[in-house]
């Protein structure tokens, strides 16, 4: 390293391969295994240099770390996650990374929903007013089905400790109002406030879900369902014992 030094470079030795790959990635540079060529000379290409506007040795805590500024590929960043200890860091890591994926679920669906509970219970409310229109054994299925929906806004409400069955059944009037009242069509974007224990229009404060990861998790469950109920018998086959 001490020709890096005297050239007022900055040098690392013993780098993952991890963070070398997140290096040559953000500063577009190639990673080089020998500095060999064909003719059995050692050679660089300057084609192969990555491009920062800045790299600097900063200590952070008890580590000193290598940050590389205003790099060429910009959309590549490091979050810097602290913490008191490994369970809080896994934690805030899960946390963000549920996050993080939210927002790109989101900017890929470009649509997005009324969260706490609000989807369900006007699933719930359309299939049941759905199901008294057939009249045959479908009817059934359509009904628990919709039965099934109000599992969610339920254990919604017993995490945050409040009255589930009263809030749920709040929440379902007021959907079933917005679809056969036209001047209530407003309460469609009504779901549950955790904090206050009450309702409140989730569109207007901002508690969204991405449409995409709510038809996903509908789908995989129903799908989930119907692979169970496909299986109609059960061979249990009892260990041979052993002669003595």
């Amino acid at each position: 390293l001490k020709y890096f030094v005297s050239a007022g470079a900055i040098a690392c030795r013993r780098v993952p391969k991890d963070d070398l790959r997140r290096v040559a990635k953000s500063t577009g540079a190639q990673i080089l295994l020998t500095m060999a060529d064909m003719e059995g000379n050692e050679s660089f290409d300057p084609e192969c240099l990555g491009t920062a506007g800045e790299v600097c040795e900063d200590r952070v805590s008890d580590d000193d770390m290598i940050i590389l500024k205003e790099c060429r590929n910009t959309q590549a960043c490091t979050i810097l996650i602290r913490g008191a200890n490994d369970y809080m860091l896994d934690e805030v890591d899960r946390s963000l990374h549920d996050a993080l994926c939210i927002v790109k679920r989101t900017l890929e669906s470009e649509k997005v929903v009324a969260g706490g509970g609000a989807v369900e219970a006007a699933l719930s409310v359309y299939l049941e007013t759905l199901a008294t229109t057939l009249g045959s054994r479908e009817q059934l299925a359509i009904a628990e089905f919709a039965e099934a929906l109000l599992v969610i806004p339920k254990v919604l409400s017993v995490n945050a400790a409040k009255d589930s069955t009263e809030l749920v059944a709040k929440l379902r009037a007021y959907h079933h109002a917005a679809q056969t009242k036209p001047d209530k069509a407003h309460l469609a974007g009504y779901g549950l406030d955790l904090v206050k224990g009450e309702l409140k229009n989730n569109l207007a404060e901002g508690v969204l879900e991405p449409s995409l990861s709510k038809v996903k998790s509908i789908q995989f469950a129903t799908e989930a369902a119907i692979t169970i109920l496909r299986i109609d018998d059960l061979i249990k086959l009892h260990p041979e014992e052993q002669q003595q």
